[in-house]
Formats: structure tokens, sequence, C-alpha cells
């Protein structure tokens, strides 16, 4: 356990493994972090900021991996984020944002889209909370955190299995 959470497991959806031209994936990536709370957890405030405080949250999403004393999160400076940032959010809302994101006019290939509905739409329909970190201004970036393009998260709370889920949808 770390700060009440424990890690389960994660995963990575590379575009770039399921279609034979780069440039046709636009560089997007997915990636799924769950961690496992008590059924005795607090509100949906006090889980996000347990979540913020965790080792899994300090990863820059740029090749480095989890840092257990690292400073980023994402092209955000860890500091700067609290759980009063994230805004609550429909399932719709979710589906929009990503759908969005990927490019309504791209056909996306058979295999990947399965992934995308195991392991991202089907816990959107599955969470009893969803929260979407915005985007923090230009103060919030690190030095080169401007490598991502796009960079979405998305925190999924299900109190049914105590669950927490993080799922950053990004390209560079």
């Amino acid at each position: 356990m770390d700060n009440g959470l424990a890690h389960e497991e994660s995963a990575f959806i590379n575009f770039r493994r399921y279609v034979p031209d780069p440039k046709e994936h636009g560089f997007r990536w997915v990636d799924i972090k769950q961690l496992r709370f008590s059924a005795e957890s607090v509100a949906d405030g006090g889980l996000l900021a347990t979540l913020i405080g965790h080792e899994q949250f300090r990863d820059d999403y740029a090749g480095g991996g989890v840092l257990p004393d690292g400073t980023r999160h994402g092209p955000y400076w860890l500091r700067l984020i609290t759980a009063d940032l994230y805004e609550y959010i429909s399932q719709e809302k979710a589906v929009q944002i990503l759908r969005e994101w990927m490019d309504p006019l791209w056909d996306v290939p058979t295999e990947l889209d399965a992934d995308l509905q195991r392991e991202v739409f089907a816990r959107l329909a599955a969470a009893d909370g969803i929260y979407y970190l915005g985007d923090l201004g230009d103060e919030a970036i690190h030095g080169w955190g401007r490598v991502h393009d796009c960079f979405h998260e998305f925190v999924l709370i299900d109190r049914s299995v105590g669950r927490i889920t993080l799922i950053v949808a990004a390209d560079d």
C-alpha cells in the first residue's frame, strides 16, 4: 500500500502497433494504471488527493516511466496538481473527448478498437465517477512539457470493486 492505494496493474496501448504507416496513428497512445483502495475510503476528493500523492502518479509520460522521487506528471509540475483541479464529467463527455482526440475521420483498425473498448471504454462505463484534468495553463507546464501535442487525463472511481483507474491519452 502507498497512501492507502495499492498498484494492481498497468496497460499501455500504442497506436503504432496497429497501423503500418507511422503517420497514420498520429503518435497516439493510452496509458492505464489501476490501483486498489479499501472500502472505507474517503470521498472522491480524498481519493483524488491520495492518487496525486501515489508513486504511480509520478510519471512524465515521456519514456522515463514512474520515478519515485519525480517532480513531473505528464507535461505538468507535480506540485501544481491538486484534487480540486479535476472536473467531474459524464461518461458521454469522456467518450466524446476521447473520440475527438482519436480523430472522428480516422478509420480505427478493428484490433485497436477492440483493445480500446476493453481497456478504456468498458472501464468508463463501469465507473461510479469520472474526473477529468483539464489544461492547467502555461505556468504549470515544466520545461519540456510541450513534448505532448495533446494530453487527456481521466480518473475513474469504481467503488463497487474498490478500484481507481488513471487513464492518460496523449500523443507526442
